[in-house]
């Protein structure tokens, strides 16, 4: 496999996610035909959870062993629990509560009404424990495990995750999570991996669609920097795919638009 990145063009967004999912039990076959465990980071927005809702509406949903397979997020709202703009919540309507995957494969981050250290910053300490769950699940000598599909999505002005273009997370590079406090877009306050945890992917995928992404997709893949456009700096191991529709690709060059199969 190469990391290069390859860009498959949907003709819709409802085609994508079908498209999405059905890679993505595919993959989960394949991968946990070669190794025991799977570890899998899932995204929010509009997009990503039409995936999830695609993995669980296909007739090849339940070939995948879910007890095998460990869900991590990419970034979450800081927000209670219940609250409806959580990414967690989302996911588990979507696909999670309706697959027999074992509580303690789901690792979620903390949420505002957790009261998880009364004598710290809530929001620090939920990126510490975070911290703490990702250095207990890695291989010995490393900080997070090794993930093997990592969904983002991309917003507008080019962010991932919550790494937002010209803010100190997408720079950062020693913590495995960042805490973010002013958020461009609501909420405010925020937690997200960091560039190099999301680059350790095998693969990343990144999946987007609507017109107003496509400024954002043509500048990440025309070289921009990950300061001025966060997609732009992010790459994985051994495969990097853009998951788009065609309102999306319209910025994209044809040379690097692969067939979608």
């Amino acid at each position: 496999m190469t990391n290069e990145r390859r860009v498959l063009v949907h003709q819709n967004r409802q085609a994508l996610a079908g498209s999405v999912a059905a890679r993505f039990l595919t993959n989960m076959v394949d991968v946990l035909h070669e190794q025991d465990i799977a570890h899998v980071v899932l995204t929010g927005g509009s997009v990503g959870i039409a995936v999830l809702e695609a993995i669980n509406e296909s007739a090849a949903r339940d070939t995948i062993d879910w007890s095998r397979v460990n869900f991590w997020w990419g970034d979450e709202r800081w927000v209670p629990r219940a609250d409806r703009e959580r990414n967690e919540l989302q996911a588990r309507e979507a696909l999670l509560d309706h697959v027999d995957v074992p509580q303690k494969n789901i690792h979620a981050f903390g949420a505002s009404d957790d009261h998880i250290d009364a004598d710290a910053d809530a929001l620090d300490a939920a990126a510490a424990r975070y911290t703490a769950e990702l250095l207990a699940h890695a291989p010995k000598g490393e900080q997070y495990p090794r993930f093997d599909v990592t969904f983002l999505g991309v917003g507008p002005d080019g962010h991932v995750a919550s790494l937002f273009p010209h803010r100190s997370g997408i720079r950062e590079r020693a913590a495995s999570v960042v805490t973010v406090r002013d958020s461009p877009k609501p909420p405010v306050d925020r937690l997200s991996l960091t560039r190099p945890v999301i680059n350790s992917s095998n693969r990343v995928w990144l999946v987007l669609a609507g017109s107003d992404k496509a400024s954002a997709l043509g500048l990440a893949l025309a070289g921009a920097s990950r300061d001025e456009v966060p997609a732009a700096g992010i790459k994985g191991r051994y495969r990097t795919v853009f998951f788009v529709d065609n309102d999306a690709a319209a910025q994209v060059p044809e040379s690097l638009i692969a067939p979608a199969y």
